[in-house]
């Protein structure tokens, strides 16, 4: 793909979340449909499906001949990943949307032939977006991002999955006690772009594509290592505990991993 293509999917996009936030915002407060999905925690509501409805349209007038996976169900059965694939998660962190009405994100990533291209998470409340790809490079909030430090487990704070500690899965206790803290946000993209802007050193969580599809494409663009919790290389249509690390702290939790 070229550069001039790249560059006008990019505004594009970014005006698509723009419009979208500005959606999401205007029905923030008022009274919301929630359903269960899998479980009483995991919900969905009135406006995830409307917010998904509205991007797959655009991505369906911008781009006819791609194919689109979104947590919701509005896109396509997506199955492998030739061509151009279109990856939406409409309100990611719906409990703290429904709950906290805050920390929730609204990702979108494209993916040609398999290969990363495009990948935004925009913290809706904070108005804050990290954006890009390989061929322009990250940007926060329209901003260059500062690179990020090689920091170890031991001198950062880790994002952990709830259930994950509670459970003491992947022994994500240790993991947790050789870190200088354990935060729990509730939201893979916010947790992301906390990775990507230095506050965390690492993230570990049971994710699916929708969860975890921008973010790859602009951890890689960033140096950060996102792979399976075991180290190995992460499918775009995986579904399955993902680790996110700079490269020092990725080293430090696979060794605790394999304890």
């Amino acid at each position: 793909m070229e550069i001039d293509e790249i560059k006008k999917i990019d505004k594009t996009v970014k005006s698509w979340l723009r419009e979208s936030r500005d959606n999401v915002l205007r029905k923030i407060d008022t009274r919301l449909t929630v359903n269960t999905k899998t479980s009483r925690k995991d919900l969905v509501t009135n406006i995830d499906k409307q917010n998904e409805q509205f991007l797959v349209s655009k991505i369906r007038d911008f781009d006819p001949e791609s194919r689109i996976l979104g947590e919701e169900g509005f896109g396509d059965k997506v199955v492998s990943t030739e061509g151009q694939v279109w990856i939406v998660d409409p309100i990611d962190g719906t409990m703290n949307f429904v709950k906290q009405r805050n920390h929730f994100a609204i990702m979108i990533a494209l993916y040609v032939d398999g290969e990363g291209v495009l990948g935004y998470i925009l913290d809706v409340i904070g108005n804050r977006l990290l954006s890009g790809g390989p061929a322009l490079g990250v940007f926060d909030n329209g901003h260059p991002l500062a690179e990020v430090v090689d920091t170890p487990l031991s001198n950062g704070l880790i994002g952990l999955s709830g259930p994950l500690v509670l459970h003491n899965t992947f022994n994500m206790v240790d993991i947790a006690q050789k870190s200088l803290g354990m935060r729990i946000y509730g939201s893979a993209g916010i947790d992301i772009i906390s990775v990507l802007r230095g506050e965390l050193v690492g993230y570990i969580s049971y994710l699916k594509p929708w969860d975890f599809g921008a973010g790859r494409i602009l951890c890689d663009v960033a140096g950060l290592e996102m792979t399976t919790i075991d180290g190995k290389q992460l499918g775009v249509l995986s579904s399955e505990p993902v680790l996110l690390a700079t490269r020092n702290a990725h080293r430090d939790i696979l060794t605790i991993v394999s304890q």
